[in-house]
């Protein structure tokens, strides 16, 4: 068996009515990366911390889960078949004093006709008794633990990059979002990994970006979208172009523009690799900060103009200065 990276998961089940809280219970780790053979047991613990200061009584299930849409939100389904009916706690019942934590084991029985690849499930903790199948719906919050098992043997391989760019190509100031949208045609996840370089007109490296800052998987048969932002300064990571424009008045916004400097063109070049494979992808765009530019050329001509006066007192100077040498001169 082999663990991996941990992540978030999901807080579920909400009221229709009155909203209801599980902030009380701490559930860890929150994600289980395993691997394993067919007809191989797996064995592992989740510890439950309650947190409230008086005694809860939790209960938990199981569902299988797969990607819906592009941000990696997994969609759960019923347990009817699957990594969820091979899941097994001892303790579907735990009842937790103030402050108290307690490590309840599950095993993992892959079956022997198990097909290889990805299987995923999730293992939940709420306050609310499991209903049995068709006699009604959970009302009540739910903490969960994702199981991202690998059943070894021979998985089809495939996946790539469909596209990678930035929503528009023309921009005022940084910072700048790149996505990319990786497809997994593979029968396990995928988590992509490498990097995003930016150079400038002169082919200079100037920015190196992790590709997966979030450490995303891609499940199989799914399209998930990545997003990289590209900012000098860290503490703006939320001010995008579009409300820096509708938000900012002219000045503020010539003030980021010279604190977050770029003009011109610029390449952004995308590698990545995952298993044994690797590709790439290159994206054009351009910075064109014309707040900023305004006020420089303002400033430029302003310069400019007095400067052309003062050549032309100091010219008249000049030749008053040889006139009146040259009459003394005669005299």
């Amino acid at each position: 068996m082999k663990y991996f990276i941990f992540i978030t998961i999901l807080v579920l089940g909400v009221s229709l009515i009155l909203p209801f809280s599980i902030q009380a219970l701490t559930v860890s780790p929150i994600r289980f990366e395993i691997e394993g053979n067919p007809g191989q047991i797996l064995t592992g613990e989740i510890e439950l911390f309650n947190e409230q200061t008086i005694s809860r009584t939790f209960y938990s299930s199981f569902e299988n889960f797969q990607a819906r849409g592009e941000g990696g939100e997994p969609h759960f389904l019923p347990e009817q078949k699957g990594l969820a009916t091979w899941i097994n706690i001892d303790e579907l019942r735990v009842v937790l004093e103030p402050n108290e934590r307690r490590k309840i084991p599950f095993t993992i029985t892959i079956p022997k006709e198990a097909e290889p690849g990805g299987h995923f499930a999730a293992i939940f903790w709420g306050t609310t008794p499991p209903i049995p199948d068709g006699e009604g719906v959970v009302v009540g919050a739910r903490l969960g633990v994702l199981v991202l098992l690998t059943v070894d043997g021979e998985i089809k391989e495939g996946g790539g990059i469909l596209e990678f760019k930035t929503e528009n190509r023309f921009f005022t100031s940084l910072p700048i979002t790149l996505f990319y949208r990786f497809a997994n045609d593979s029968g396990d996840r995928i988590m992509p990994k490498g990097e995003i370089k930016i150079r400038n007109i002169l082919g200079i490296e100037i920015a190196i970006m992790d590709a997966n800052p979030v450490l995303g998987n891609v499940l199989p048969a799914s399209i998930r979208r990545f997003e990289v932002q590209w900012d000098k300064t860290p503490n703006n990571t939320k001010l995008d172009t579009k409300t820096l424009n509708n938000t900012k008045g002219f000045f503020e916004i010539v003030e980021h523009q010279w604190q977050n400097f770029a003009f011109g063109m610029y390449t952004a070049e995308l590698s990545l690799s995952w298993r044994e494979q690797t590709t790439n992808a290159i994206w054009r765009f351009f910075v064109i900060p014309w707040q900023l530019l305004s006020i420089i050329l303002i400033i430029l001509i302003i310069v400019g103009f007095f400067a052309v006066i003062g050549i032309k007192r100091y010219n008249r100077w000049i030749i008053a200065k040889a006139t009146s040498n040259k009459q003394q001169e005669t005299i």
